[in-house]
């Protein structure tokens, strides 16, 4: 695998360090800036609206632009962003800062996709994105931690300000480590990317991103009662379970990146079956701490081998502009975080009990394979093939020359 990927890497390892760090600092930026934990937690919510709205808006104004320059430049916005986090006066300044922080976050991960598998040979391209990924899955067993503890000892805009860094790094990495050759400007440009989006298989592709990954967060966004209420685990042991997550998440992510190669459609089903199969055992899992400590890390396993073919999926059925669609699986993904936890919600206050939202998780797990099905059968009827070797965009091959799946 190529240097070049860990520049890739490092991005994507200050994307989910400020996505998440802010869960923990949740307590201190409310105290410092005098306002209420709910109205703190909007700062969540300003970040996840940014990485909607910014991932297909910012990969449509830059279709035109060399990768490389796009990645360089997206990560300039990231540290504008997280500096301006760190010295803002006061809550609506914040707020904004934190939207303006999450608008790169979904085209950065979408344009590097697409680059990481410009960057390798055919067979490897579930790896090379998986390897990319694991900045992010690595960033919730190191970087959440590590920066939440700065922001508890040294203020919460420490973190901040620590996190711009790291987008620092990040683009003296890109800069230095992918060569223009290897991120050339799309051939297609904007109206190629958006030709791409109106293909059925790229809407079930990301329809299955949205509810795979929402079974996900309709358990994970209250594993915190499951684990305290009842696993019976301290409050200060959360932190330590979900870097369990985090480490499930990174072995997942390459577990998945391998077998996505050689078989995408298994992999993908074999990952969305596995969530099923955990959420549904939660309730019993979380009776004692010993096996509650095990479902954590085997929920982060089964839910980050789909992520690669999830990915993989969305550009190949977007051959002819991979970019829009790549960066809009992004957006997919957070709104399976948001419509996850919502959906968790309501079976919580249904009353069905503290574990319940993995239950309704493993109802969303299933339908992600009601419409993984879909998908695979429209691709068959339309001779798309789907055995985890297409081409995205091979190799020092102009994209041109790809076909068009729509």
């Amino acid at each position: 695998m190529p240097l070049a990927l860990l520049a890739l890497a490092v991005g994507a390892f200050g994307l989910g360090t400020t996505e998440f760090v802010m869960m923990g600092l949740l307590p201190d930026v409310a105290d410092d800036l005098h306002i209420s934990i709910p109205a703190a937690g909007h700062l969540v919510s300003a970040y996840a609206l940014g990485v909607v709205i910014g991932a297909p808006l910012l990969a449509a104004l830059t279709a035109r632009m060399p990768r490389r320059t796009v990645l360089i430049s997206l990560m300039a916005l990231f540290v504008a962003g997280n500096a301006l986090s760190a010295l803002a006066p006061g809550y609506d300044s914040l707020l904004a800062a934190r939207f303006l922080s999450g608008l790169p976050h979904g085209a950065f991960f979408g344009v590097g996709a697409v680059v990481a598998t410009n960057l390798v040979a055919p067979e490897r391209k579930a790896r090379s994105v998986s390897l990319m990924f694991m900045g992010l899955t690595v960033a919730n067993i190191a970087g959440v931690p590590v920066a939440t503890l700065m922001g508890q000892h040294l203020g919460w805009r420490a973190t901040f300000l620590g996190v711009s860094l790291i987008g620092v790094a990040a683009m003296a990495a890109v800069a230095l480590l992918i060569r223009g050759a290897d991120a050339p400007a799309p051939v297609s440009g904007l109206r190629g990317e958006l030709t791409a989006l109106r293909s059925l298989p790229v809407w079930l592709a990301l329809a299955t991103t949205v509810v795979g990954f929402g079974a996900l967060f309709s358990a994970y966004s209250y594993i915190t009662p499951m684990l305290t209420d009842s696993a019976g685990y301290a409050d200060s042991d959360v932190t330590l379970l979900l870097a369990l997550f985090g480490v499930g998440a990174t072995v997942g992510n390459l577990i998945g990146g391998r077998l996505a190669d050689h078989a995408m459609r298994g992999t993908l089903f074999g990952g969305l079956a596995s969530m099923v199969a955990v959420l549904f055992l939660f309730p019993v899992l979380m009776h004692a701490q010993w096996s509650a400590a095990l479902a954590v890390t085997l929920l982060g396993v089964a839910a980050f081998i789909t992520g690669s073919p999830l990915q993989l999926m969305v550009m190949e059925r977007a051959a002819a502009g991979p970019s829009l669609a790549s960066s809009a699986n992004q957006a997919a993904f957070n709104l399976a975080n948001a419509g996850g936890a919502w959906i968790g919600g309501v079976a919580l206050a249904a009353g069905f009990g503290v574990t319940s939202p993995s239950l309704a998780g493993a109802a969303l797990a299933v339908l992600g394979l009601g419409v993984a099905s879909v998908a695979f059968a429209v691709d068959r009827r339309r001779d798309v093939p789907s055995t985890g070797r297409e081409r995205v965009v091979a190799s020092h091959v102009p994209e041109a020359a790809e076909p068009v799946h729509s």
